[in-house]
C-alpha cells in the first residue's frame, strides 16, 4: 500500500531538513525522500559552516539578502531548541590595500540599509584590535558581530531528528525519477520502484533540483555546480582566529576565508569554479598551494604542517540566476521549488522554511499548529561534559567513558547512539559525532567504529560502508582478529 502524505519533500540537505522541521510543527503528514544513504550527504555536508552577517546582498532587491537577514536572527532560537553547535563569533571583512576600502564602505552601507545590528566600519587600529593575527598590511575593514559559525551536519541531523519525533516519514536511498498527477495527488516513483502519494511536493534537491523539476513535468532549468575546495587545519593550529575572516569580495566570490569552525578546527578556502560534473569532489595540489598562499597573506600562522583534511563541495547555481528561486511552479500544480540555493543558503535556511510554509498556505494547504511539540533530548558530547555528568553517565553505562576516537574524545556510547538514530555508515557516524574528524582522520578508530556498526546493525563487517551502497571498506573474508 502506498504512503500518502500531505507534503512530500524531495532532498535531505539543509533546506529540505529545515522545511521538514518547520512543517512538522503543524498537523500534517510529511514525507522526506533522500537519494543518498543518509541526510546531509550532498551539498550541505561540504559547507563552510558560516552564518553570514547580512551585508553582502541587498535585502530590498534580492531574495537571498532578505532571507539571509531573517535566517541569521532565527539561529539562536533554533540552536537552543535543537542543541546543535552555533557560535556568534562575528565576521570581519578586511582590506589589505587602500584601494579596497571603498568596497568595504559600500558593504557597510548595505549592512546599515539592511538593518543589521552592531555593524561597524573599522580603521587599521580597530581591525587589528579585533583580530591580532591579521597580516600587518590590514588597513581597515568591516565588523559584523552578528555573524558566526555552525556545524552544518549537526544542524541537519538535529532538524531531521526533531521532525521524525513529530511524525516525519524519512525515506533514504530513495531517488525520485518520475511523478504524475492522479486526482488530487502526486504519485511519486523512486528508482527502486517504490511509490508515494502526496497532495503537495517541495523540490529541495540541491544540485539535482533540475532533474527533479523535469521528473514532475515542471519548469526546465539547469543547475550547475560551483565547486569550492576547503582545507581543514588541526585544532591546535596557531592560525585559528577569533572571528571569521573575509577578504574584500569580487563580483562572483566572497574570496578565500579563514574560519574558526564551530568544531574547534580552522578551515581555509574555498575556491570558486563553475564546472559541469555534479559528482566531481576532487581536490588538487595546485589549488591547495593557492589557498594556503592567499590565506597566509591574511592571517599569521597558516602552515601546511597543520593540514589534516581536504574536501570539496559544490554550490547549486541556476543558469542565468545568482539569486534563490523559491516559488510555486507555474506548470505543475501544488509543486514548490526551492532551487539554486547557493551561499548564503545555510544562513537563510530557517527563513527559507518559513517562506516555504507561507507559499504552501497561499496554495491552499491548511497549516494548523500542533498543541505540543516534542524536542529531542540535548546531550552534550563527552568532550564538553562536566566531570560529574561524565561520572554519572559512566555509572549507568561504562560505554560513555570508553573512548573510541581519541583525537575528538568520542565515546562508544555516543557512536552507538548515532547508529541507533539511523547514521549507520562511517560518514554518518563521523558527521553525527565527529569520530574520525581529528588529527589522525580515523587512523586509529575506523576499525573500531566499523565493528560497532556491524554489531548494532547485525551485519558482517564486510558489509559496513563508508557512505552509500557499494562503498565498502573491507573486501573479502576477515578473520576473527581483524
Amino acid at each position: 500500500m502506498e504512503n500518502r502524505w500531505d507534503v512530500a519533500i524531495v532532498g535531505g540537505g539543509v533546506v529540505g531538513a529545515a522545511a521538514a522541521y518547520h512543517l512538522s510543527r503543524f498537523d500534517l503528514k510529511i514525507g522526506l525522500l533522500e537519494k543518498r544513504n543518509d541526510v546531509c550527504f550532498g551539498v550541505s555536508k561540504a559547507n563552510s559552516g558560516i552564518v553570514h552577517g547580512g551585508f553582502h546582498y541587498d535585502a530590498a532587491t534580492t531574495v537571498k539578502g532578505r532571507l539571509e537577514r531573517r535566517g541569521n536572527l532565527l539561529f539562536d532560537a533554533w540552536s537552543r531548541d535543537l542543541g546543535f553547535p552555533f557560535v556568534r563569533c562575528g565576521i570581519l571583512v578586511v582590506a589589505f590595500a587602500p584601494e579596497q576600502l571603498p568596497t568595504v564602505e559600500a558593504l557597510y552601507k548595505q549592512g546599515v540599509a539592511n538593518g543589521i545590528p552592531g555593524i561597524e566600519l573599522c580603521d587599521a587600529a580597530r581591525i587589528r584590535e579585533l583580530e591580532p593575527k591579521l597580516d600587518p598590511s590590514a588597513c581597515g575593514g568591516l565588523h559584523a558581530p552578528g555573524g558566526g559559525v555552525v556545524e552544518p551536519y549537526a544542524m541537519v541531523f538535529a532538524m531531521i531528528e526533531a521532525a521524525r519525533r513529530n511524525g516525519l516519514d524519512l525515506r533514504t536511498n530513495c531517488e525520485v525519477v518520475s511523478a504524475r498527477r492522479e486526482g488530487d495527488d502526486w504519485r511519486i516513483e523512486a528508482a527502486d520502484g517504490r511509490t508515494f502519494r502526496a497532495r503537495y511536493a517541495i523540490n529541495a534537491a540541491g544540485l539535482y533540483a533540475d532533474d527533479v523539476s523535469r521528473a514532475f513535468g515542471a519548469e526546465s532549468f539547469r543547475i550547475r555546480p560551483r565547486k569550492g575546495e576547503e582545507y581543514l587545519l588541526d585544532r591546535e593550529s596557531a592560525a585559528r582566529p577569533r572571528r571569521v575572516i573575509f577578504p574584500v569580495p569580487s563580483p562572483h566570490t566572497k574570496g578565500v576565508l579563514v574560519i574558526p569552525t564551530a568544531g574547534g578546527t580552522t578551515m581555509i578556502g574555498p575556491t570558486s569554479l563553475l564546472i559541469d560534473d555534479k559528482e566531481d569532489a576532487a581536490t588538487t595540489a595546485e589549488n591547495r598551494r593557492r589557498i594556503f598562499e592567499l590565506a597566509g597573506r591574511m592571517v599569521s600562522g597558516i602552515t601546511e604542517k597543520d593540514l589534516i583534511a581536504s574536501f570539496s563541495g559544490s554550490r547549486p547555481v541556476m543558469d542565468g540566476c545568482e539569486d534563490f528561486t523559491i516559488e510555486r511552479s507555474a506548470k505543475a500544480p501544488h509543486l514548490l521549488h526551492a532551487a539554486g540555493i547557493l551561499s548564503p543558503g545555510l544562513t537563510a535556511a530557517p527563513a527559507i522554511a518559513e517562506e516555504i510554509a507561507g507559499l504552501l498556505r497561499q496554495d491552499g494547504l491548511v497549516l494548523a499548529e500542533k498543541p505540543s511539540y516534542d524536542l529531542p533530548e540535548k546531550v552534550p558530547p563527552l568532550r564538553e561534559m562536566p566531570p560529574e555528568e561524565a561520572a554519572e553517565r559512566h555509572a549507568d553505562d561504562p560505554a560513555w567513558t570508553n573512548i573510541i576516537c581519541r583525537c575528538e574524545m568520542v565515546s562508544e556510547a555516543e557512536i552507538r547512539r548515532a547508529i541507533r538514530r539511523g547514521h549507520a555508515t562511517l560518514d554518518g557516524v563521523k558527521l553525527a559525532t565527529r569520530a574520525g574528524m581529528g588529527r589522525c582522520q580515523g587512523g586509529f578508530c575506523t576499525l573500531k567504529i566499523m565493528k560497532l556498526i556491524a554489531e548494532e546493525c547485525g551485519i558482517p563487517l564486510e558489509e559496513v560502508v563508508k557512505n552509500d551502497p557499494g562503498s565498502r571498506i573491507a573486501v573479502g573474508r576477515l578473520g576473527e582478529k581483524a
